[in-house]
Order: C-alpha cells, then sequence, then structure tokens
C-alpha cells in the first residue's frame, strides 16, 4: 500500500460542488480586492481564532514583515527567531531593517523556550517570533514574560489549542497564518493573515496592506501591496467551518501512530503539557534519518526533510550569524524526517508506516 506524505485532496471532495459554484459566484459578482468575502472572512476567523481581529494578507511571508512593522519594528533593531523553521520565519525580519537573531529549539518539540530565547535576548531585542513548529505550541506566555511582545508565527498551527481552549494565534501580542494550500486550512493559491487583539496593531496592518493608506487617496506610512483576494476568501469561508474536524483528524492519526508502536522506533513529537497541537507535519526523529527515508520510499511510503540546512546556515543569513551555535537545531535537521500526516490518514497507512520504519531498527541490530 502507497501511502502519500500528504492528502489534501480526500478531505475537500465532500465541498467539490460548493467551492466551484462559489468561485463562479465570486466571478460573476465582479469583485476581486477587499471585497465583502474578505470582510466576511476576517470576521470569521477572528470569531474563530478569539481574537479582535485578523486581517487577510497576500501569503505569509508577508504577515510575518508587516506584523513586525506593525509593530514598531525598524532599523537598529532586533528579532528573536529560532533557526530551525521555513527559512521565511527568519527572512520577513531584515525587510524591516531590524536584525535576526538566532535561538535553538527544545529537540522534542521542535520549538523555542523561554530559556533558548533568553540566551538571545539583548537590549536592543523589540520582539520574539516565537514559531509553532509542524503544529506544535510553543510556551507563548512564558516567553512573553521575558519582558519581550511575542509574534506567533502560526502557519503550521491553526486549529492548535492549549488547556484552555484558546488557540494558537490568540496567545500572543500579534500571530500570522499562511493558507498555502498545504496547510491545515489550506487555499487554493497563496494566502495569509494577521491576527491580534490590539486595535493599533490591526489598523497598522490594514494600511501597511494597502501602500500605507486608509483611504486609497492619502498615505501615511511606506506600505506594501499584500491583500488577500476575494476568491481566496470565499473559498477559506466554505472550508473554515470544517478545520477543527479535520484537525481531529490529525491528532487521531498522531494517537494511531503512537498505539501501534512507533515510538518504540523512532522519537515522536513531544507535545507541550496542556496542549492539543493539530499536527501539520509528523517529525520523527531518528539516528539514521536518511536509512529511514530510503526505507520508506522502498515501501512507496511519502517522507520528507525539512529544513536540512538551518535558517542560520542558510547563505543569505551568514551576515547575521557570525559565530551562531545552536546544537540542538543542528541535531534536529540531522536526524529528521516528516512522516505521513493528513486528516484522513488510515490505520492500515499507519501500520504500513510502522511496519516500513520496524525494518530499517532491525537491520541497525543486526
Amino acid at each position: 500500500m502507497s501511502v502519500p506524505l500528504f492528502d489534501t485532496s480526500t478531505p475537500l471532495a465532500p465541498l467539490r460542488d460548493r467551492l466551484n459554484a462559489k468561485a463562479v459566484e465570486v466571478l460573476d459578482a465582479g469583485r476581486y480586492i477587499l471585497g465583502p468575502e474578505v470582510t466576511a472572512f476576517e470576521t470569521e476567523f477572528a470569531e474563530y481564532l478569539g481574537a479582535a481581529h485578523a486581517v487577510g494578507v497576500a501569503n505569509g511571508t508577508d504577515a510575518l514583515t508587516l506584523a513586525l512593522r506593525a509593530m514598531g519594528v525598524g532599523p537598529g533593531d532586533e528579532v528573536v527567531v529560532p533557526s530551525f523553521t521555513f527559512y521565511a520565519s527568519a527572512e520577513a525580519i531584515p525587510p524591516t531593517g531590524a536584525r535576526p537573531v538566532f535561538c535553538d529549539v527544545d529537540p522534542d518539540t521542535f520549538c523555542v523556550t523561554p530559556e533558548t530565547v533568553r540566551a538571545a535576548i539583548t537590549p536592543r531585542t523589540k520582539a520574539v517570533i516565537v514559531v509553532h513548529l509542524f503544529g506544535n505550541v510553543a510556551p507563548v506566555a512564558e516567553i512573553e514574560a521575558l519582558g519581550v511582545p511575542v509574534l506567533e508565527d502560526a502557519a503550521q498551527a491553526a486549529g492548535s489549542t492549549i488547556a484552555d481552549g484558546r488557540r494558537a494565534g490568540a496567545l500572543g501580542t500579534i500571530s500570522t497564518f499562511s493558507f498555502f494550500p498545504s496547510k491545515n486550512l489550506g487555499a487554493f493559491g497563496d494566502g495569509g493573515a494577521i491576527a491580534t487583539d490590539d486595535e493599533e496593531l490591526a489598523e497598522n496592518v490594514r494600511m501597511l496592506r494597502f501602500h500605507g493608506s486608509r483611504d486609497k487617496e492619502t498615505f501615511e506610512l511606506v506600505g506594501h501591496n499584500s491583500r488577500l483576494d476575494e476568491l481566496q476568501a470565499a473559498l477559506l469561508r466554505i472550508t473554515l467551518p470544517h478545520l477543527d474536524l479535520w484537525c481531529d483528524g490529525r491528532r487521531a492519526a498522531a494517537a494511531a501512530y503512537e498505539e501501534a508502536g512507533l515510538g518504540e522506533l523512532v522519537a515522536l513529537p513531544r507535545p507541550l503539557p496542556g496542549t492539543s497541537p493539530a499536527w501539520h507535519l509528523y517529525v520523527v526523529r531518528h539516528p539514521d534519518a536518511d536509512a529511514l527515508a530510503a526505507a520508506l520510499k522502498e515501501a512507496g511510503i511519502g517522507h520528507k526533510t525539512y529544513y536540512r540546512v538551518p535558517a542560520h546556515r542558510q547563505p543569505a543569513m551568514l551576515p547575521y550569524a557570525e559565530g551562531v551555535e545552536l546544537p540542538a537545531t543542528d541535531e534536529v535537521a540531522r536526524t529528521h524526517l516528516a512522516i505521513p500526516m493528513s486528516p484522513v490518514l488510515s490505520r492500515e497507512q499507519v501500520a504500513e508506516v510502522v511496519e516500513a520504519t520496524r525494518a530499517v531498527a532491525a537491520n541497525r541490530m543486526r
């Protein structure tokens, strides 16, 4: 049985007729930029998160840069960011004029900790980007207690929650989301959003996404052209009500891996106590990740390494990373592997993954 790394089409199949009809409706209406569908989605997404404001933007990378600028981050400032994350988390910082300062992660959760962030904070630190990596939830409150505003990069964590029911993306000062098609809440092209409880921050973002203007005539800021388009917003309004069900499917898949004994063969990702991750990716660790990848490939099982070269070792980031040593980041970059995860991953598919993984463990014992 072949098992894909992602399955984005099966969950959408029951919605296909509604999606097609909505696309035609938007085209017939002739409103394509910042129309009623965007306004409605922003309201519905904010309500889903439990945030006062959500602002649609063009993509998750723009969301980070605009959120930082709305926070007042600029030249001379520093922003603490993990290195084991998608490159955009760090790439979004230099366009503000600020400098990324890389910190380490907990190898069991793949997320930053108060200790790794504290080690990177200086008097010039203006913000901390906390990445809820792979859908795991980082300890936002503990990091905010260090006295620096937290920007949650929740691109991979739509639907993740903590014990009191609050959602990732409604825990810090401001948060960002990506609606890239493979995400937990995926659009049908690029899209992103910024959420916050702060009215001033939200208004700053609204201006920044539209050339620094409130009214298209007076330009108060040097802004950006970064808007969630009407078609994507309309389609996201159809899928949003299904997000929690899909996230429950992801959690069930993770539980099935545990019940099938995968944790005896590889290191499973560890949720923080009191959190309920909606696993965007299910990433395990193994001393010989390349051998595991080869075994999965032979068995027809999807897999992928992410961030094998961490952000602080990427060529464009070397000027910001001189002398930076991040041992946990280097270790997880070398030993991690993403295995199949989707809302509809079956127990039979889980068994195939575990059996292929068991063969690698058996070979190592010979």
